[in-house]
Protein backbone atom coordinates (compact mmCIF):
# COMPACT_ATOMS: atom_id res chain seq x y z
CA UNK A 1 0.00 0.00 0.00
CA UNK A 2 2.85 2.36 0.79
CA UNK A 3 5.49 1.74 -1.87
CA UNK A 4 8.32 -0.46 -0.60
CA UNK A 5 7.18 -0.25 3.02
CA UNK A 6 5.40 -3.05 4.80
CA UNK A 7 1.75 -2.42 3.98
CA UNK A 8 0.76 -2.99 7.60
CA UNK A 9 3.26 -0.52 9.09
CA UNK A 10 3.65 3.08 7.98
CA UNK A 11 7.14 4.55 8.48
CA UNK A 12 7.00 7.47 10.88
CA UNK A 13 8.55 9.79 8.31
CA UNK A 14 6.32 8.72 5.38
CA UNK A 15 5.68 11.97 3.53
CA UNK A 16 5.16 13.67 0.18
CA UNK A 17 8.30 12.24 -1.42
CA UNK A 18 7.19 8.74 -0.48
CA UNK A 19 3.72 9.35 -1.93
CA UNK A 20 5.29 10.55 -5.16
CA UNK A 21 7.67 7.61 -5.26
CA UNK A 22 4.80 5.16 -4.86
CA UNK A 23 2.79 7.07 -7.49
CA UNK A 24 -0.39 6.84 -5.40
CA UNK A 25 -2.11 9.23 -3.02
CA UNK A 26 -4.57 7.48 -0.72
CA UNK A 27 -7.39 9.68 0.54
CA UNK A 28 -10.16 8.54 2.85
CA UNK A 29 -13.61 10.11 3.22
CA UNK A 30 -17.22 9.38 4.08
CA UNK A 31 -19.50 8.43 1.20
CA UNK A 32 -22.31 10.83 0.30
CA UNK A 33 -23.58 12.64 -2.80
CA UNK A 34 -21.66 15.71 -1.62
CA UNK A 35 -18.34 14.03 -0.88
CA UNK A 36 -17.69 10.86 -2.86
CA UNK A 37 -19.61 8.11 -4.62
CA UNK A 38 -19.08 5.75 -7.53
CA UNK A 39 -21.29 5.62 -10.60
CA UNK A 40 -20.54 3.10 -13.32
CA UNK A 41 -17.06 2.64 -11.91
CA UNK A 42 -16.18 6.34 -11.94
CA UNK A 43 -15.74 8.52 -8.87
CA UNK A 44 -17.81 11.66 -8.37
CA UNK A 45 -18.48 14.18 -5.61
CA UNK A 46 -16.87 17.38 -4.38
CA UNK A 47 -14.23 15.80 -2.15
CA UNK A 48 -13.31 13.31 -4.86
CA UNK A 49 -12.91 16.10 -7.41
CA UNK A 50 -10.69 18.13 -5.09
CA UNK A 51 -8.60 15.13 -4.04
CA UNK A 52 -8.19 14.13 -7.69
CA UNK A 53 -6.98 17.62 -8.58
CA UNK A 54 -4.52 17.67 -5.69
CA UNK A 55 -3.19 14.23 -6.59
CA UNK A 56 -2.63 15.44 -10.14
CA UNK A 57 -0.78 18.48 -8.84
CA UNK A 58 1.80 16.30 -7.07
CA UNK A 59 2.09 13.81 -9.93
CA UNK A 60 0.26 10.93 -8.27
CA UNK A 61 -2.84 8.92 -9.04
CA UNK A 62 -5.67 9.02 -6.53
CA UNK A 63 -7.02 6.06 -4.63
CA UNK A 64 -10.17 7.06 -2.76
CA UNK A 65 -11.17 4.94 0.22
CA UNK A 66 -14.32 5.07 2.33
CA UNK A 67 -14.73 4.92 6.09
CA UNK A 68 -17.86 3.85 7.91
CA UNK A 69 -17.86 6.81 10.34
CA UNK A 70 -15.65 9.63 11.59
CA UNK A 71 -13.87 7.46 14.16
CA UNK A 72 -13.00 4.93 11.46
CA UNK A 73 -11.93 7.84 9.25
CA UNK A 74 -9.42 9.11 11.80
CA UNK A 75 -8.15 5.65 12.63
CA UNK A 76 -7.43 4.94 8.96
CA UNK A 77 -5.38 8.13 8.79
CA UNK A 78 -3.38 7.65 11.97
CA UNK A 79 -2.75 3.96 11.29
CA UNK A 80 -1.29 4.77 7.89
CA UNK A 81 -4.04 3.27 5.78
CA UNK A 82 -4.50 6.68 4.17
CA UNK A 83 -2.37 9.74 3.51
CA UNK A 84 -5.05 12.32 4.19
CA UNK A 85 -8.69 12.73 5.17
CA UNK A 86 -10.64 14.41 2.35
CA UNK A 87 -13.48 15.82 4.39
CA UNK A 88 -14.19 19.33 5.68
CA UNK A 89 -13.46 19.20 9.39
CA UNK A 90 -14.46 22.38 11.20
CA UNK A 91 -12.52 21.57 14.34
CA UNK A 92 -9.09 20.04 14.73
CA UNK A 93 -9.64 19.89 18.49
CA UNK A 94 -12.64 17.60 18.03
CA UNK A 95 -10.56 15.23 15.90
CA UNK A 96 -7.69 15.27 18.40
CA UNK A 97 -10.06 14.58 21.31
CA UNK A 98 -11.65 11.72 19.39
CA UNK A 99 -8.24 10.13 18.92
CA UNK A 100 -7.11 10.98 22.45
CA UNK A 101 -3.66 11.67 20.97
CA UNK A 102 -3.09 15.46 20.82
CA UNK A 103 -0.64 16.83 18.30
CA UNK A 104 -0.83 13.95 15.82
CA UNK A 105 -2.93 15.73 13.19
CA UNK A 106 -2.83 18.96 11.20
CA UNK A 107 -5.94 20.60 9.78
CA UNK A 108 -5.59 22.22 6.37
CA UNK A 109 -7.28 25.43 5.23
CA UNK A 110 -9.79 23.38 3.22
CA UNK A 111 -10.70 21.27 6.27
CA UNK A 112 -8.67 18.20 5.32
CA UNK A 113 -6.61 16.37 7.95
CA UNK A 114 -3.03 15.17 7.54
CA UNK A 115 -0.69 13.52 10.03
CA UNK A 116 1.68 15.95 11.75
CA UNK A 117 4.44 13.50 10.79
CA UNK A 118 3.85 14.41 7.09
CA UNK A 119 4.87 18.11 6.97
CA UNK A 120 5.83 18.05 3.28
CA UNK A 121 2.42 16.73 2.29
CA UNK A 122 0.79 19.34 4.50
CA UNK A 123 2.82 22.10 2.86
CA UNK A 124 1.93 20.80 -0.60
CA UNK A 125 -1.78 21.03 0.18
CA UNK A 126 -1.28 24.55 1.57
CA UNK A 127 0.52 25.64 -1.62
CA UNK A 128 -2.11 24.07 -3.88
CA UNK A 129 -5.23 25.22 -2.04
CA UNK A 130 -6.94 28.55 -2.53
CA UNK A 131 -10.43 29.45 -1.29
CA UNK A 132 -11.88 29.87 -4.79
CA UNK A 133 -11.15 26.23 -5.65
CA UNK A 134 -14.00 24.87 -3.59
CA UNK A 135 -16.60 26.96 -5.37
CA UNK A 136 -15.12 26.10 -8.76
CA UNK A 137 -15.27 22.37 -8.10
CA UNK A 138 -18.73 22.64 -6.54
CA UNK A 139 -20.07 24.54 -9.55
CA UNK A 140 -18.57 21.98 -11.92
CA UNK A 141 -20.16 19.07 -10.01
CA UNK A 142 -23.55 20.77 -9.90
CA UNK A 143 -23.44 21.56 -13.61
CA UNK A 144 -22.39 18.01 -14.46
CA UNK A 145 -25.27 16.42 -12.57
CA UNK A 146 -27.98 18.94 -13.49
CA UNK A 147 -31.08 17.24 -14.99
CA UNK A 148 -30.56 19.09 -18.28
CA UNK A 149 -27.11 17.48 -18.63
CA UNK A 150 -28.02 13.90 -17.77
CA UNK A 151 -27.64 12.62 -21.34
CA UNK A 152 -26.85 14.67 -24.42
CA UNK A 153 -28.69 12.76 -27.12
CA UNK A 154 -30.99 13.06 -30.07
CA UNK A 155 -34.07 11.02 -29.16
CA UNK A 156 -35.39 8.69 -31.83
CA UNK A 157 -38.82 7.04 -31.93
CA UNK A 158 -39.07 4.11 -29.51
CA UNK A 159 -40.28 1.99 -32.43
CA UNK A 160 -39.68 2.56 -36.13
CA UNK A 161 -42.51 0.39 -37.44
CA UNK A 162 -44.82 -1.80 -35.43
CA UNK A 163 -46.38 -3.06 -38.67
CA UNK A 164 -43.00 -4.25 -39.98
CA UNK A 165 -41.82 -5.39 -36.57
CA UNK A 166 -38.91 -2.95 -36.64
CA UNK A 167 -37.84 -1.38 -33.36
CA UNK A 168 -34.73 0.48 -34.52
CA UNK A 169 -32.10 0.74 -37.21
CA UNK A 170 -29.88 -1.48 -35.08
CA UNK A 171 -32.16 -4.50 -34.66
CA UNK A 172 -29.81 -6.82 -36.55
CA UNK A 173 -27.02 -5.94 -34.10
CA UNK A 174 -29.30 -6.61 -31.14
CA UNK A 175 -30.34 -9.96 -32.62
CA UNK A 176 -26.76 -11.04 -33.21
CA UNK A 177 -25.60 -9.96 -29.73
CA UNK A 178 -28.64 -11.45 -27.99
CA UNK A 179 -28.08 -14.81 -29.64
CA UNK A 180 -24.58 -14.92 -28.19
CA UNK A 181 -25.63 -14.07 -24.64
CA UNK A 182 -28.95 -15.89 -24.47
CA UNK A 183 -31.13 -12.79 -24.05
CA UNK A 184 -34.20 -11.71 -25.94
CA UNK A 185 -33.02 -9.19 -28.55
CA UNK A 186 -35.99 -7.00 -27.69
CA UNK A 187 -34.66 -6.72 -24.13
CA UNK A 188 -31.37 -5.37 -25.49
CA UNK A 189 -33.32 -2.95 -27.65
CA UNK A 190 -35.33 -1.78 -24.64
CA UNK A 191 -32.14 -1.27 -22.65
CA UNK A 192 -30.55 0.65 -25.52
CA UNK A 193 -33.54 2.98 -25.78
CA UNK A 194 -33.32 3.67 -22.04
CA UNK A 195 -29.61 4.35 -22.35
CA UNK A 196 -29.38 6.51 -25.45
CA UNK A 197 -32.71 6.82 -27.22
CA UNK A 198 -31.03 4.92 -30.10
CA UNK A 199 -28.56 7.80 -30.60
CA UNK A 200 -25.06 6.38 -31.30
CA UNK A 201 -23.50 9.77 -30.47
CA UNK A 202 -25.13 10.09 -27.03
CA UNK A 203 -22.91 11.17 -24.10
CA UNK A 204 -24.04 11.21 -20.47
CA UNK A 205 -23.08 13.56 -17.64
CA UNK A 206 -20.85 10.77 -16.29
CA UNK A 207 -19.02 10.37 -19.61
CA UNK A 208 -20.79 7.21 -20.83
CA UNK A 209 -20.79 7.01 -24.62
CA UNK A 210 -22.70 5.58 -27.54
CA UNK A 211 -25.78 3.46 -27.99
CA UNK A 212 -25.31 1.36 -24.86
CA UNK A 213 -23.65 4.17 -22.87
CA UNK A 214 -20.38 2.47 -22.07
CA UNK A 215 -17.93 4.31 -19.83
CA UNK A 216 -14.57 4.85 -21.57
CA UNK A 217 -12.76 2.83 -18.89
CA UNK A 218 -15.24 -0.03 -19.32
CA UNK A 219 -14.85 0.18 -23.08
CA UNK A 220 -11.08 0.04 -22.74
CA UNK A 221 -11.31 -3.11 -20.61
CA UNK A 222 -13.53 -4.60 -23.31
CA UNK A 223 -11.00 -3.74 -26.02
CA UNK A 224 -12.68 -0.65 -27.46
CA UNK A 225 -10.84 2.48 -28.50
CA UNK A 226 -12.47 5.85 -27.72
CA UNK A 227 -13.62 6.07 -31.35
CA UNK A 228 -15.08 2.54 -31.23
CA UNK A 229 -17.46 3.63 -28.49
CA UNK A 230 -19.52 5.49 -31.08
CA UNK A 231 -19.60 2.66 -33.60
CA UNK A 232 -23.03 0.99 -33.27
CA UNK A 233 -21.90 -2.56 -34.01
CA UNK A 234 -18.84 -2.41 -31.77
CA UNK A 235 -20.68 -0.63 -28.98
CA UNK A 236 -23.51 -3.17 -28.86
CA UNK A 237 -21.13 -6.12 -29.14
CA UNK A 238 -18.97 -4.81 -26.30
CA UNK A 239 -22.04 -4.10 -24.18
CA UNK A 240 -23.19 -7.68 -24.68
CA UNK A 241 -19.81 -8.94 -23.43
CA UNK A 242 -20.12 -6.68 -20.42
CA UNK A 243 -23.59 -8.10 -19.77
CA UNK A 244 -22.09 -11.59 -19.81
CA UNK A 245 -19.50 -10.48 -17.24
CA UNK A 246 -22.21 -9.06 -15.02
CA UNK A 247 -24.34 -12.16 -15.46
CA UNK A 248 -21.40 -14.27 -14.30
CA UNK A 249 -20.95 -11.94 -11.33
CA UNK A 250 -24.54 -12.67 -10.32
CA UNK A 251 -24.46 -16.37 -11.16
CA UNK A 252 -25.55 -17.08 -7.59
CA UNK A 253 -28.98 -15.71 -8.50
CA UNK A 254 -30.30 -19.08 -9.58
CA UNK A 255 -33.39 -17.98 -11.51
CA UNK A 256 -32.20 -16.78 -14.93
CA UNK A 257 -35.17 -14.47 -15.38
CA UNK A 258 -34.61 -12.84 -11.98
CA UNK A 259 -30.90 -12.52 -12.74
CA UNK A 260 -31.71 -10.25 -15.68
CA UNK A 261 -32.94 -7.53 -13.35
CA UNK A 262 -29.86 -7.74 -11.15
CA UNK A 263 -27.67 -7.47 -14.25
CA UNK A 264 -29.59 -4.45 -15.53
CA UNK A 265 -29.31 -2.76 -12.14
CA UNK A 266 -25.58 -3.48 -11.99
CA UNK A 267 -25.12 -2.16 -15.54
CA UNK A 268 -26.61 1.13 -14.38
CA UNK A 269 -25.42 1.47 -10.79
CA UNK A 270 -22.47 -0.88 -10.43
CA UNK A 271 -22.27 -4.47 -9.24
CA UNK A 272 -20.83 -3.52 -5.85
CA UNK A 273 -23.82 -1.35 -4.99
CA UNK A 274 -26.25 -4.09 -5.99
CA UNK A 275 -24.34 -6.55 -3.81
CA UNK A 276 -24.69 -4.09 -0.93
CA UNK A 277 -28.45 -3.99 -1.49
CA UNK A 278 -28.59 -7.80 -1.54
CA UNK A 279 -26.72 -7.95 1.76
CA UNK A 280 -29.09 -5.39 3.29
CA UNK A 281 -32.13 -7.30 2.02
CA UNK A 282 -30.82 -10.50 3.58
CA UNK A 283 -30.03 -8.72 6.87
CA UNK A 284 -33.61 -7.47 7.01
CA UNK A 285 -35.09 -10.91 6.45
CA UNK A 286 -35.75 -10.66 2.71
CA UNK A 287 -34.57 -12.84 -0.15
CA UNK A 288 -31.42 -11.56 -1.89
CA UNK A 289 -32.40 -13.74 -4.86
CA UNK A 290 -35.60 -11.88 -5.74
CA UNK A 291 -35.36 -8.48 -7.38
CA UNK A 292 -38.67 -7.32 -5.91
CA UNK A 293 -37.22 -7.83 -2.42
CA UNK A 294 -33.83 -6.27 -3.19
CA UNK A 295 -35.21 -3.30 -5.13
CA UNK A 296 -36.25 -1.31 -2.00
CA UNK A 297 -32.72 -1.57 -0.63
CA UNK A 298 -31.21 -0.38 -3.91
CA UNK A 299 -33.40 2.70 -3.59
CA UNK A 300 -32.53 3.02 0.11
CA UNK A 301 -28.81 3.36 -0.70
CA UNK A 302 -29.43 7.05 -1.34
CA UNK A 303 -30.21 7.46 2.38
CA UNK A 304 -27.39 7.93 4.95
CA UNK A 305 -29.00 5.39 7.28
CA UNK A 306 -28.32 2.76 4.62
CA UNK A 307 -25.26 3.87 2.65
CA UNK A 308 -23.36 4.29 5.94
CA UNK A 309 -24.61 0.98 7.33
CA UNK A 310 -21.70 -1.18 8.58
CA UNK A 311 -22.60 -3.92 6.07
CA UNK A 312 -22.38 -1.55 3.10
CA UNK A 313 -19.01 -1.52 1.31
CA UNK A 314 -19.63 0.77 -1.65
CA UNK A 315 -21.45 3.69 -0.06
CA UNK A 316 -23.90 6.07 -1.64
CA UNK A 317 -25.85 5.15 -4.77
CA UNK A 318 -28.31 7.15 -6.83
CA UNK A 319 -30.69 4.36 -5.97
CA UNK A 320 -33.92 5.83 -7.26
CA UNK A 321 -32.30 6.28 -10.67
CA UNK A 322 -31.18 2.64 -10.78
CA UNK A 323 -34.58 1.34 -9.69
CA UNK A 324 -36.34 3.48 -12.29
CA UNK A 325 -33.84 2.32 -14.94
CA UNK A 326 -34.81 -1.31 -14.38
CA UNK A 327 -38.52 -0.51 -14.24
CA UNK A 328 -38.50 1.47 -17.47
CA UNK A 329 -36.61 -1.26 -19.33
CA UNK A 330 -39.03 -3.91 -18.07
CA UNK A 331 -42.01 -1.85 -19.23
CA UNK A 332 -40.55 -1.22 -22.67
CA UNK A 333 -39.46 -4.81 -23.01
CA UNK A 334 -43.04 -5.89 -22.29
CA UNK A 335 -44.24 -3.51 -25.01
CA UNK A 336 -41.62 -4.77 -27.46
CA UNK A 337 -42.56 -8.41 -26.90
CA UNK A 338 -45.57 -7.79 -29.09
CA UNK A 339 -43.06 -7.54 -31.95
CA UNK A 340 -41.95 -10.63 -33.86
CA UNK A 341 -38.80 -12.30 -32.57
Amino acid sequence: MFGQADEDVLPEDYDLSDVQASGELIAVTLSSPDTYYEYRGQGFGLQFAMAQAFANSIGARLRMEMATDTTDLLQKLTSGEADLVALEFDSLQWAQDTLATPGTLQRQANGWLIRSASPQLSEAVARWWRPTLRQQFLAAEQARTAPSNRVRRRMNPPMLSRHKGTISSYDHYFMRAAQRIGWDWRLLAAQCYQESGFDPQAVSWAGACGLMQLMPATGERLGLSPADLYDPARNIEAASRYIVQLSNTFSDVGNAHERIFFVLAAYNGGAGHIRDAMVLASAHGHSPQRWSEVEPYVQALSSPAYYRHPLVKYGYLRGEETVDYVRQIRLRWAAYRGIRS
